[in-house]
Formats: structure tokens, C-alpha cells, sequence
């Protein structure tokens, strides 16, 4: 069976990989990018064809995880209130956090000093909880309701924090996060655990 050609896609997903398993792991400022092209097995070159800084490539994880985000909220507000609605919402916005393994809520909790002058300008993640709570709740919720599914759409993040000291593997760490926001709002702990075991199936 011949192997499939790389395309280019494929090898800058491979360097965001790479680089985001060596910057949790020994930091965002410890890591180089010759480390990088030596753990891919390309020269420098060929990683700055593709990447021109360790700074290009945390942007682009961002960008990537933004932009996945900004698609879902675009589509569900075109949409009509349901219930189908609302799963898929909280489906995709639990899968950027599961589909990776927790890599990336890892990473983000390991280099949070050198992150903060690389995540995207203008609206961050902050904005972009409220509007997909928003679209969770009815629009007269009172307050009180709307907190609650924000806590729980932070359920996963939280969870990796508190983790930290702790002999957990990755699928007791998501279930803790999927009981947790169960018990805040009924249905999240189904769609944490339908997207865990969609990433899982994928990754196979």
C-alpha cells in the first residue's frame, strides 16, 4: 500500500503537534526550534518554510482554535432555538478541549506568562463564552442561570487546573469535568462524554 504525500497542511499540523507536546513539557521559553525540526526529523529550514518563529506557531494554535469557534457561534446563530441546537454548541465547544487529549487546556495552564502577549487581540475567550452562553439559555434567564452554564461550559478547562498534582489519566479528568457540569446543568455531562469518545474513535 503506498503511503500518502504530506501535503502542507499535514506538515504544519504535525509541527503544532510537536510543538505544543514540548512547550507544555518544558516550557514555551525552554523550547527551541531546532528542538522542534530535531523531535519532527526535518531541518530548520524546512520548520521555518512553514513556521518563522516559535511565536508563529502558538498564534497559529490560537488562530485554529479561534476561528473553529467563531464558525460554531456564526452557524447557531442562524439558526432557530432547540434543543439540537444547543447540543451541538455545547458538543463543539467542549470539543476544543477534548479532541486533543486536554493538550492544549495543558499547554495554555504551563505557559501562562508567555501567553499573554500571544493570544489573538480582539475579543478572546472571555467574549466568546458569553455568546455561546447566550445561546444556551433563554433570552430573559436571569442572571443567576446564565452563570451557571458558564461554569459549566469551564468545567473542562477547571478541571485540567485542578488536576495538576494529581495520578489522574485523561478520561477520569474529562468524566470528573462531565459530572461536574452535569450537576450545574442537566445534558452537559451527555455531550462532554458523546465528544470524548467521538475524539477517542477518531484517534484510534
Amino acid at each position: 500500500m503506498t503511503q500518502r504525500r504530506k501535503t502542507g497542511d499535514d506538515r504544519r499540523a504535525d509541527i503544532r503537534r510537536v510543538a505544543l507536546e514540548l512547550f507544555t513539557v518544558q516550557g514555551y521559553e525552554s523550547t527551541s526550534m531546532r528542538e522542534i525540526a530535531e523531535r519532527l526529523d526535518i531541518t530548520k529550514a524546512a520548520l521555518y518554510y512553514h513556521f518563522d518563529s516559535k511565536e508563529a506557531i502558538v498564534r497559529s494554535l490560537f488562530e485554529e482554535r479561534v476561528a473553529t469557534l467563531d464558525k460554531l457561534i456564526a452557524w447557531a446563530e442562524s439558526q432557530p432555538r432547540t434543543p439540537e441546537r444547543a447540543a451541538e454548541v455545547v458538543a463543539g465547544w467542549f470539543g476544543l478541549v477534548v479532541d486533543d487529549g486536554l493538550g492544549f487546556a495543558r499547554f495554555a495552564l504551563a505557559n501562562q506568562a508567555s501567553l499573554r502577549e500571544l493570544m489573538p487581540k480582539g475579543g478572546g475567550g472571555l467574549d466568546r463564552m458569553q455568546r455561546v452562553s447566550a445561546l444556551l439559555v433563554d433570552p430573559e434567564a436571569p442572571p443567576l442561570e446564565l452563570l451557571k452554564i458558564r461554569m459549566a461550559l469551564m468545567s473542562a478547562n477547571l478541571a485540567v487546573m485542578g488536576s495538576q498534582d494529581l495520578n489522574l489519566t485523561e478520561d477520569e479528568i474529562i468524566t470528573a469535568a462531565a459530572d461536574t457540569a452535569g450537576l450545574l446543568v442537566p445534558g452537559f455531562a451527555e455531550a462532554i462524554a458523546h465528544r470524548a469518545t467521538a475524539a477517542r474513535k477518531a484517534t484510534a
